[in-house]
Protein backbone atom coordinates (compact mmCIF):
# COMPACT_ATOMS: atom_id res chain seq x y z
CA UNK A 1 0.00 0.00 0.00
CA UNK A 2 1.18 3.46 -0.62
CA UNK A 3 0.73 5.08 2.59
CA UNK A 4 2.88 2.03 4.12
CA UNK A 5 5.77 3.48 2.62
CA UNK A 6 8.51 5.53 4.61
CA UNK A 7 11.75 6.63 3.37
CA UNK A 8 13.88 7.07 6.07
CA UNK A 9 16.77 8.36 4.99
CA UNK A 10 17.44 11.64 2.66
CA UNK A 11 19.62 9.32 0.13
CA UNK A 12 16.86 6.58 -0.01
CA UNK A 13 15.39 9.08 -2.67
CA UNK A 14 16.61 6.88 -5.62
CA UNK A 15 15.24 3.01 -4.84
CA UNK A 16 15.14 2.70 -1.55
CA UNK A 17 12.21 2.58 1.46
CA UNK A 18 10.65 0.06 3.74
CA UNK A 19 6.99 -0.70 5.06
CA UNK A 20 5.94 0.04 8.03
CA UNK A 21 2.87 -0.96 10.33
CA UNK A 22 0.03 1.08 11.58
CA UNK A 23 1.88 1.24 15.47
CA UNK A 24 5.15 0.24 15.20
CA UNK A 25 7.74 2.47 13.11
CA UNK A 26 11.56 0.26 12.93
CA UNK A 27 13.81 3.24 14.32
CA UNK A 28 17.14 3.46 13.13
CA UNK A 29 17.94 5.09 15.44
CA UNK A 30 22.39 5.61 15.21
CA UNK A 31 22.86 2.63 12.74
CA UNK A 32 24.17 4.44 10.40
CA UNK A 33 26.30 6.75 12.64
CA UNK A 34 29.06 6.88 9.85
CA UNK A 35 27.26 6.99 6.88
CA UNK A 36 26.55 10.25 6.02
CA UNK A 37 30.62 10.78 5.61
CA UNK A 38 30.59 7.66 3.91
CA UNK A 39 28.46 8.34 1.58
CA UNK A 40 29.79 12.04 0.93
CA UNK A 41 33.61 10.23 0.77
CA UNK A 42 32.52 7.36 -1.78
CA UNK A 43 30.40 9.49 -3.87
CA UNK A 44 33.23 12.40 -4.03
CA UNK A 45 36.24 9.77 -4.55
CA UNK A 46 33.73 8.32 -7.47
CA UNK A 47 33.06 11.43 -9.23
CA UNK A 48 36.62 13.07 -9.30
CA UNK A 49 37.87 9.63 -10.85
CA UNK A 50 35.30 9.41 -13.47
CA UNK A 51 35.46 12.74 -14.25
CA UNK A 52 39.43 12.21 -14.81
CA UNK A 53 39.42 9.09 -16.35
CA UNK A 54 36.53 8.78 -18.69
CA UNK A 55 38.04 12.94 -19.77
CA UNK A 56 41.09 11.20 -20.12
CA UNK A 57 39.93 8.45 -22.14
CA UNK A 58 37.50 10.83 -24.57
CA UNK A 59 40.91 13.10 -25.03
CA UNK A 60 42.76 10.13 -26.29
CA UNK A 61 39.98 8.80 -28.84
CA UNK A 62 39.46 12.53 -30.21
CA UNK A 63 43.22 12.86 -30.50
CA UNK A 64 44.46 9.83 -31.42
CA UNK A 65 42.17 7.48 -33.02
CA UNK A 66 39.64 6.94 -35.84
CA UNK A 67 36.25 7.73 -34.47
CA UNK A 68 34.62 6.00 -37.71
CA UNK A 69 34.92 2.95 -36.02
CA UNK A 70 32.32 1.22 -34.31
CA UNK A 71 34.16 0.02 -31.39
CA UNK A 72 35.74 3.52 -30.91
CA UNK A 73 31.94 4.72 -31.04
CA UNK A 74 30.71 2.72 -28.46
CA UNK A 75 33.73 3.22 -26.11
CA UNK A 76 33.31 7.31 -26.85
CA UNK A 77 29.14 6.63 -25.77
CA UNK A 78 30.37 4.49 -22.85
CA UNK A 79 32.72 7.20 -21.39
CA UNK A 80 30.03 9.70 -22.06
CA UNK A 81 27.36 7.60 -19.95
CA UNK A 82 29.76 7.37 -17.26
CA UNK A 83 30.53 11.10 -17.00
CA UNK A 84 26.48 11.58 -17.05
CA UNK A 85 26.24 9.13 -14.46
CA UNK A 86 28.85 10.38 -12.21
CA UNK A 87 28.24 13.66 -12.84
CA UNK A 88 24.88 13.69 -10.58
CA UNK A 89 27.21 12.12 -7.93
CA UNK A 90 27.43 15.50 -5.59
CA UNK A 91 23.75 16.05 -6.03
CA UNK A 92 23.08 12.72 -3.75
CA UNK A 93 25.93 13.36 -1.59
CA UNK A 94 24.69 16.93 -0.63
CA UNK A 95 21.05 15.12 -0.28
CA UNK A 96 22.85 12.92 2.12
CA UNK A 97 24.27 15.78 4.45
CA UNK A 98 21.45 18.09 3.78
CA UNK A 99 18.14 16.83 2.52
CA UNK A 100 16.98 18.02 -0.91
CA UNK A 101 18.12 21.50 -1.47
CA UNK A 102 17.40 21.89 -5.00
CA UNK A 103 13.77 22.33 -6.13
CA UNK A 104 11.28 20.47 -7.45
CA UNK A 105 12.54 20.91 -11.31
CA UNK A 106 16.16 19.33 -10.19
CA UNK A 107 14.33 16.54 -8.50
CA UNK A 108 12.66 15.34 -11.47
CA UNK A 109 16.06 16.71 -13.73
CA UNK A 110 18.96 14.56 -11.74
CA UNK A 111 16.92 11.55 -11.13
CA UNK A 112 16.07 11.33 -14.93
CA UNK A 113 19.77 12.20 -15.88
CA UNK A 114 21.07 9.85 -13.34
CA UNK A 115 19.07 7.21 -14.71
CA UNK A 116 19.89 7.58 -18.24
CA UNK A 117 23.73 7.17 -17.73
CA UNK A 118 22.91 4.27 -15.85
CA UNK A 119 20.40 2.55 -18.62
CA UNK A 120 22.79 4.00 -21.70
CA UNK A 121 25.99 2.63 -19.84
CA UNK A 122 23.99 -1.16 -19.51
CA UNK A 123 23.27 -0.76 -23.29
CA UNK A 124 26.60 0.35 -24.43
CA UNK A 125 28.26 -2.33 -22.55
CA UNK A 126 25.66 -5.01 -24.35
CA UNK A 127 26.19 -3.39 -27.44
CA UNK A 128 30.30 -3.60 -27.12
CA UNK A 129 29.72 -7.55 -26.19
CA UNK A 130 27.63 -8.43 -29.13
CA UNK A 131 30.04 -6.57 -31.23
CA UNK A 132 33.28 -8.55 -29.46
CA UNK A 133 31.24 -11.59 -30.28
CA UNK A 134 30.51 -10.83 -33.96
CA UNK A 135 34.31 -9.83 -34.21
CA UNK A 136 35.40 -13.20 -33.48
CA UNK A 137 32.60 -15.11 -34.64
CA UNK A 138 32.80 -13.72 -38.26
CA UNK A 139 35.09 -12.21 -40.33
CA UNK A 140 35.94 -8.52 -39.16
CA UNK A 141 35.35 -6.93 -42.68
CA UNK A 142 31.64 -8.00 -42.39
CA UNK A 143 31.42 -5.54 -39.49
CA UNK A 144 33.59 -2.62 -41.06
CA UNK A 145 31.64 -2.18 -43.47
CA UNK A 146 28.49 -1.76 -41.60
CA UNK A 147 30.14 0.66 -38.96
CA UNK A 148 30.17 4.10 -41.04
CA UNK A 149 26.20 3.39 -41.28
CA UNK A 150 24.94 1.70 -38.20
CA UNK A 151 27.75 3.51 -35.66
CA UNK A 152 25.53 6.58 -35.77
CA UNK A 153 21.94 5.15 -35.49
CA UNK A 154 23.15 2.59 -33.03
CA UNK A 155 23.99 5.02 -30.48
CA UNK A 156 21.12 7.57 -31.41
CA UNK A 157 18.73 4.58 -30.43
CA UNK A 158 20.72 3.35 -27.11
CA UNK A 159 20.00 6.75 -25.89
CA UNK A 160 16.20 7.45 -27.62
CA UNK A 161 15.77 3.93 -25.68
CA UNK A 162 17.21 5.58 -22.26
CA UNK A 163 15.72 8.21 -22.33
CA UNK A 164 11.86 6.98 -22.70
CA UNK A 165 12.80 4.09 -20.52
CA UNK A 166 13.19 6.82 -17.59
CA UNK A 167 9.82 9.24 -18.61
CA UNK A 168 7.69 7.66 -15.69
CA UNK A 169 10.40 8.73 -13.35
CA UNK A 170 10.64 11.95 -14.55
CA UNK A 171 6.39 12.37 -14.47
CA UNK A 172 6.19 10.65 -11.32
CA UNK A 173 9.36 11.69 -9.15
CA UNK A 174 8.35 15.13 -6.93
CA UNK A 175 9.62 16.81 -3.50
CA UNK A 176 8.48 15.45 0.00
CA UNK A 177 8.45 17.49 3.16
CA UNK A 178 9.02 14.84 6.52
CA UNK A 179 7.72 16.14 9.79
CA UNK A 180 11.11 16.91 10.54
CA UNK A 181 11.06 19.22 7.77
CA UNK A 182 13.55 17.29 5.87
CA UNK A 183 12.85 17.16 2.63
CA UNK A 184 13.54 14.17 0.05
CA UNK A 185 13.64 13.36 -3.63
CA UNK A 186 11.48 10.36 -4.30
CA UNK A 187 8.43 8.77 -6.30
CA UNK A 188 4.93 10.60 -5.65
CA UNK A 189 3.93 6.58 -4.50
CA UNK A 190 5.15 2.97 -3.74
CA UNK A 191 3.76 1.60 -6.27
CA UNK A 192 5.71 3.63 -9.11
CA UNK A 193 8.84 2.52 -7.53
CA UNK A 194 8.54 -0.76 -7.34
CA UNK A 195 8.06 -0.21 -11.10
CA UNK A 196 11.36 1.80 -11.19
CA UNK A 197 12.95 -1.21 -9.55
CA UNK A 198 11.50 -4.39 -11.34
CA UNK A 199 11.98 -2.59 -14.96
CA UNK A 200 15.50 -2.16 -13.58
CA UNK A 201 15.88 -5.74 -12.59
CA UNK A 202 14.61 -7.18 -16.04
CA UNK A 203 16.36 -5.23 -18.30
CA UNK A 204 19.82 -5.75 -15.71
CA UNK A 205 18.94 -9.50 -15.92
CA UNK A 206 18.35 -9.31 -19.87
CA UNK A 207 21.63 -7.17 -20.96
CA UNK A 208 23.61 -9.62 -18.43
CA UNK A 209 22.08 -12.57 -20.08
CA UNK A 210 23.37 -11.34 -23.20
CA UNK A 211 26.54 -10.44 -21.85
CA UNK A 212 27.22 -14.25 -20.58
CA UNK A 213 25.95 -15.84 -23.58
CA UNK A 214 28.62 -13.84 -25.80
CA UNK A 215 31.37 -14.16 -23.74
CA UNK A 216 30.63 -18.25 -23.44
CA UNK A 217 30.35 -18.39 -27.28
CA UNK A 218 33.68 -16.20 -26.86
CA UNK A 219 35.72 -18.34 -24.25
CA UNK A 220 34.71 -21.48 -26.00
CA UNK A 221 35.96 -19.77 -29.30
CA UNK A 222 39.57 -18.59 -28.06
CA UNK A 223 40.28 -21.85 -25.23
CA UNK A 224 40.33 -23.73 -28.36
CA UNK A 225 42.87 -21.35 -30.17
CA UNK A 226 46.46 -22.19 -28.61
CA UNK A 227 47.69 -18.85 -28.37
CA UNK A 228 49.10 -17.06 -25.24
CA UNK A 229 48.06 -13.99 -26.90
CA UNK A 230 44.47 -15.13 -26.96
CA UNK A 231 44.12 -16.57 -23.62
CA UNK A 232 45.47 -13.33 -21.74
CA UNK A 233 42.42 -11.96 -23.75
CA UNK A 234 40.21 -15.04 -22.18
CA UNK A 235 41.55 -13.83 -18.61
CA UNK A 236 40.20 -9.82 -19.29
CA UNK A 237 36.96 -10.91 -20.29
CA UNK A 238 36.49 -12.86 -17.50
CA UNK A 239 37.46 -9.82 -15.26
CA UNK A 240 35.29 -7.50 -17.40
CA UNK A 241 32.21 -10.01 -16.99
CA UNK A 242 32.74 -10.40 -12.91
CA UNK A 243 33.45 -7.18 -12.73
CA UNK A 244 30.39 -6.22 -13.72
CA UNK A 245 28.09 -8.88 -11.98
CA UNK A 246 29.92 -7.98 -8.58
CA UNK A 247 29.14 -4.35 -9.12
CA UNK A 248 25.40 -4.27 -10.10
CA UNK A 249 24.24 -7.71 -9.40
CA UNK A 250 23.87 -7.34 -5.48
CA UNK A 251 22.68 -3.71 -6.01
CA UNK A 252 20.20 -4.79 -8.06
CA UNK A 253 18.98 -8.11 -6.21
CA UNK A 254 18.93 -6.37 -2.55
CA UNK A 255 16.79 -3.07 -4.39
CA UNK A 256 14.41 -5.75 -5.56
CA UNK A 257 14.14 -7.91 -1.75
CA UNK A 258 13.51 -4.62 -0.31
CA UNK A 259 10.04 -4.00 -1.86
CA UNK A 260 9.05 -6.79 0.31
CA UNK A 261 7.80 -6.54 3.91
CA UNK A 262 10.38 -7.16 6.60
CA UNK A 263 9.53 -10.17 8.69
CA UNK A 264 11.40 -8.22 11.63
CA UNK A 265 13.32 -4.46 12.77
CA UNK A 266 16.45 -6.06 12.86
CA UNK A 267 16.16 -8.02 9.31
CA UNK A 268 15.23 -4.46 8.32
CA UNK A 269 18.12 -2.91 9.77
CA UNK A 270 20.47 -5.69 7.98
CA UNK A 271 18.71 -5.23 4.75
CA UNK A 272 19.66 -1.81 4.99
CA UNK A 273 22.83 -2.28 5.67
CA UNK A 274 24.08 -4.27 3.29
CA UNK A 275 21.47 -2.44 0.39
CA UNK A 276 23.55 0.90 1.19
CA UNK A 277 26.84 -1.63 0.54
CA UNK A 278 25.97 -2.66 -2.60
CA UNK A 279 24.88 0.94 -4.06
CA UNK A 280 27.67 2.45 -2.91
CA UNK A 281 29.89 -0.48 -5.00
CA UNK A 282 27.46 -0.07 -8.08
CA UNK A 283 27.72 3.53 -7.86
CA UNK A 284 31.62 3.77 -8.35
CA UNK A 285 31.38 1.29 -11.31
CA UNK A 286 31.59 4.27 -13.22
CA UNK A 287 34.96 5.16 -12.36
CA UNK A 288 36.34 1.38 -13.55
CA UNK A 289 35.18 1.16 -16.80
CA UNK A 290 37.91 3.44 -18.08
CA UNK A 291 40.51 1.00 -16.22
CA UNK A 292 38.44 -2.66 -17.37
CA UNK A 293 38.04 -1.17 -20.90
CA UNK A 294 40.73 0.79 -21.92
CA UNK A 295 42.96 1.40 -19.86
CA UNK A 296 44.30 -2.74 -20.09
CA UNK A 297 44.90 -2.14 -23.55
CA UNK A 298 48.44 -1.76 -24.94
CA UNK A 299 47.55 0.84 -27.61
CA UNK A 300 45.84 2.77 -25.08
CA UNK A 301 49.02 2.28 -22.93
CA UNK A 302 50.66 3.84 -25.75
CA UNK A 303 48.55 6.66 -26.21
CA UNK A 304 48.74 7.48 -22.64
CA UNK A 305 52.77 7.43 -22.96
CA UNK A 306 52.54 9.51 -25.57
CA UNK A 307 50.30 12.15 -24.18
CA UNK A 308 52.57 11.91 -21.19
CA UNK A 309 55.59 12.75 -22.81
CA UNK A 310 54.37 15.64 -24.22
CA UNK A 311 52.60 17.36 -21.49
CA UNK A 312 54.58 16.87 -18.66
CA UNK A 313 58.25 18.00 -17.96
CA UNK A 314 59.13 14.06 -16.76
CA UNK A 315 57.56 12.36 -19.79
CA UNK A 316 60.01 10.34 -22.62
CA UNK A 317 61.13 12.89 -25.21
CA UNK A 318 61.10 9.94 -27.49
CA UNK A 319 58.19 9.46 -28.66
CA UNK A 320 56.00 7.52 -32.29
CA UNK A 321 54.43 9.17 -34.68
CA UNK A 322 51.67 11.01 -34.29
CA UNK A 323 49.56 7.83 -35.67
CA UNK A 324 49.75 4.51 -35.32
CA UNK A 325 47.24 3.57 -37.79
CA UNK A 326 43.87 4.19 -39.54
CA UNK A 327 42.14 1.23 -38.33
CA UNK A 328 43.14 1.35 -34.20
CA UNK A 329 42.21 1.14 -31.03
CA UNK A 330 39.68 -1.40 -31.66
CA UNK A 331 37.72 -3.84 -29.32
CA UNK A 332 40.31 -5.93 -29.64
CA UNK A 333 43.52 -3.88 -28.99
CA UNK A 334 41.73 -2.60 -26.02
CA UNK A 335 39.09 -5.36 -24.84
CA UNK A 336 40.29 -8.45 -26.16
CA UNK A 337 43.82 -8.55 -27.54
CA UNK A 338 47.47 -7.35 -26.69
CA UNK A 339 46.60 -6.96 -23.36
Amino acid sequence: MEEDYYPFHSEDNYSDGYFINDSNICEMGNYFVFYTHLTTVVYTLAFLLSLLGNTLVLWILFKYENLTSLTNIFIMNLCVSDLVFSCMLPFWAADQSFGWIFGEFLCKAVNAVFSIGYYSGVFFLTLMTVLRYFSVVTPLSTLRSQTQCCGFLLSLAVWIGSILVVVPEIIHTTVHKHFDGVQTCDYASWKWKRVDIYLRNVLFLFSFGVIVFCYFKILIILLRARSHRKHRTVKLILIIVVAFFLCWAPYNILSFLITFPPPTCQYEKDSKLAFHISRKIAFSHCCLNPVLYVFAGVKFKGHLSRLCSQYLPCGNSQVSSPKFSQDKFHYEGSLSSRV
